[in-house]
């Protein structure tokens, strides 16, 4: 068997055990055979429920194909209801009929609540969604039970195990006793839970208006008046290109702020205690225009973007996620923002040779803010092993082999750095590996099977190093401390109004105390393990910049990483699957100058290895230094400081366009309660 059609067993093995219980428990039912119409019964209601925990994507398709989980339900109800009426023999038709109709009042119960979840889950969905302000004007409340709220599929099949307990129970037995209690212990449940939401609807226990929260946010800003801002829209996965700017904005002279426009994306931002609105429609979006700010930065473009810039008080500078040398570092949406902030000179160039209608004075230097915390080469590797840090980057959008080295050299790579016995790996893929490209995905399950490979044939080499490892214990401390500092204090089934009420003003140093917990948790995670002990690194911890700390090489593709890693000016390599000879290659991708090139079958490595243990012997040095400066930019003054500058500057030509805006438009345009008199005054003639 294949692997896909293995995957396709897997996938469809609930569905198939609830379509074979029904049949099971239909014949059961029929026949009668109360060990079949037991066993079934209950193997479909388990099914049923494991069905809705862990593959809830299941239950739309079989909803769409109109087999939804109150279908499923009813059926089941019926069937054992059916198997009870050919078991016993005598006439009981009234107590059937006193279970016939408690269990259709159980199931309409169960609609009631629906019902009522539906408009609770309405009336709690506000407009705005804001974090690390104080919403105690708002008067908000905590969500009701998850199980009430969002998710019906489990909460008709959890309120209706008393009614199918019940029923098994009277089929074991043969006393209806046990069905009428089941069935009464299910209607009275989907009673209080209908109950616990018409309560919350209420006039006195609704939230506010939306109208009302918008009136508040206003309030708020007036009140704080923001200076600078970053805008981000984006999916989940995108969201590290957020973060990566939260800590140079949390230091900008000003009252920063951070606006976005998906609901999902405010519990995906890193802990920060810069406020957080997130405004989804556009109508409540342009309320900004009449607030004080200033400047907003653009990590990224979307399509939602095109919507604040209509914004014109707002000063807009697009300062991307990273630079390399693909197309995608000179875009030419960036010809709609006010600025374009870059990193260094050859950013400036790039676009200039691009012609992608990016004007040169709007074109502003400012280095990379993030890359601070990295720290410089200190000579060979000190241990008796080599740290490599292979972060390759992801496919793209249009999956060209170019783009990333894990379908065609991934192993390969990997392959010779696990067969030298002084290599300690460290895999870091791209967060959005395998997003596009299904072969990318499946050469990333592989390598990571080789490594896995290789630190056990390691640990069994090394048996008793593990053991004297009391950093371990400090990691699990560290752990805690972070999360306590870091972590949502919400549970996890909290709606937005929720988070809104429990993630409110920050106590004062908690951003200075957050950093400091998260330095020595870096400390601690490194000193955690071995040092031949290869690492497989993936989610926001360790970040990448913590990995180039950790490596005496870097081997990635044309990406930002390989901008980003000559901060350090440590050697790195770049694989080569473009199919350019490397002449070529070295000559579209100046990133790749001051490294060497591997190639797909990764024969170069033993070389690259030798030049990073001999530093002496390594042809690259002062084409590092140099490369740094023309992507960087200059050392001093620090990047903060320069993107500091940048946003002085800017917010300084957002204050002189609304101070020209107000003279050109003053004596022309009249305020909309004087519009009226001046047309019958005739101050406008045609």
């Amino acid at each position: 068997m294949s692997a896909r059609a293995r995957i396709a067993a897997v996938r469809l093995f609930l569905p198939a055990l609830i379509a074979g219980a029904f049949a099971a428990q239909a014949v059961g039912a029929l026949l009668p055979v109360t060990s079949v119409l037991i066993t079934s019964a209950a193997t479909g209601l388990a099914a049923d429920l494991a069905l809705h925990r862990w593959r809830p994507d299941l239950t739309v398709v079989l909803g769409k194909l109109h087999a939804g989980v109150s279908v499923r339900q009813a059926v089941r109800d019926l069937l054992l209801l059916m198997g009870l009426i050919r078991i016993e023999e005598q006439d009981q038709e009234a107590a059937y009929l006193v279970l016939l109709c408690g269990l259709l009042l159980f199931h309409a119960l169960h609609f009631v609540c629906q019902a009522c979840a539906l408009l609770v889950r309405r009336s709690r969905t506000l407009p705005v969604v804001v974090r690390n302000i104080d919403v105690t004007a708002l008067g908000l409340s905590p969500a009701p039970p998850a199980l009430l709220m969002s998710k019906s599929g489990e909460r008709l099949l959890t309120f209706g195990l008393p009614s199918t307990a019940g029923m098994l129970t009277t089929v074991a037995t043969g006393s209806a006793e046990w069905a009428s209690a089941g069935v009464t212990v299910s209607a009275l449940l989907a009673a209080v839970g209908a109950g616990m939401l018409l309560w919350r609807l209420l006039p006195g226990h609704r939230p506010v208006p939306g109208e009302q929260a918008l009136a508040w946010l206003e309030s708020w800003l007036a009140e704080y008046r923001p200076t600078v801002g970053m805008y981000f829209s984006g999916g989940r996965s995108s969201a590290y290109q957020a973060n990566m700017w939260l800590e140079p904005l949390a230091q900008v002279e000003g009252r920063p702020l951070i606006v976005l426009r998906e609901r999902f994306m405010v519990k995906h931002i890193a802990s920060t205690d810069i406020p957080v609105v997130c405004l989804p429609r556009v109508a409540d979006l342009m309320r900004l225009e009449r607030t004080t700010l200033k400047v907003l930065i653009h990590p990224s473009n979307s399509g939602k973007t095109s919507q604040v810039l209509r914004i014109p008080t707002i000063k807009h500078a697009f300062v991307n996620h990273g630079e390399s040398d693909k197309l995608s570092s000179c875009n030419p949406y960036a010809k709609a923002y006010d600025e374009v902030w870059v990193a260094g000179p050859a950013a400036r160039r790039r676009y200039s040779l691009a012609d992608v209608g990016i004007d040169d004075k709007d074109v502003v230097e400012i280095g990379r803010p993030q890359l601070d915390t990295i720290e410089p080469a200190a000579g060979p590797p000190s241990g008796p092993y080599t740290t490599v840090l292979y972060a390759p980057t992801w496919e793209g959008w249009d999956a060209n082999p170019g783009n990333t080295s894990v379908v065609e050299a991934g192993e390969n790579i990997v392959g010779a750095l696990l067969a030298d016995p002084g290599v300690r790996l460290l895999y870091k893929p791209h967060p959005l590996t395998g997003t596009v490209d299904a072969r990318a995905a499946a050469a990333d399950v592989r390598i990571r099977q080789m490594i896995s490979k290789a630190i056990a044939l390691r640990a069994t080499q090394h048996r008793d190093e593990r053991l004297a490892l009391p950093e371990a214990a400090e990691l699990a401390l560290r752990t805690a401390e972070l999360g306590r500092l870091t972590a949502s204090p919400c549970r996890r089934d909290a709606d937005d109004m929720e988070r809104m009420l429990m993630q409110t003003v920050p106590e004062p140093g908690r951003a200075a105390a957050a950093a400091a917990a998260a330095a020595s948790w870096e400390s601690a995670y490194w000193a955690s393990f071995p040092a031949w002990e290869h690492r497989v690194v993936t989610g926001t911890r360790p970040g990448v910049y913590a990995c180039f700390n950790a490596a005496d090489l870097l081997i990635s593709d044309v990406s930002s990483v390989i901008s980003d890693y000559l901060a350090s000016q440590k050697p790195y390599a770049v694989t080569n699957t473009s199919g350019l000879a490397e002449q070529d290659f070295r000559a579209a991708f100046p990133t790749v100058r001051a490294g060497a090139v591997l190639t797909p079958d990764a024969s170069g490595i033993q070389d690259v290895l030798e030049f990073v243990r001999r530093p002496e012997r390594d042809p690259f040095t002062e084409a590092r230094a140099e490369l740094k400066l023309h992507l960087l930019g200059p050392s001093r003054p620090p990047s903060v400081v320069r993107f500091d500058d940048a946003v002085r500057a800017l917010c300084a030509r957002a204050d002189e366009h609304r101070a020209g805006a107000a003279v050109r438009t003053a004596p022309f345009i009249p305020r909309q309660r004087d519009a009226g008199s001046a047309l019958d005054s005739g101050t406008f003639r045609g």
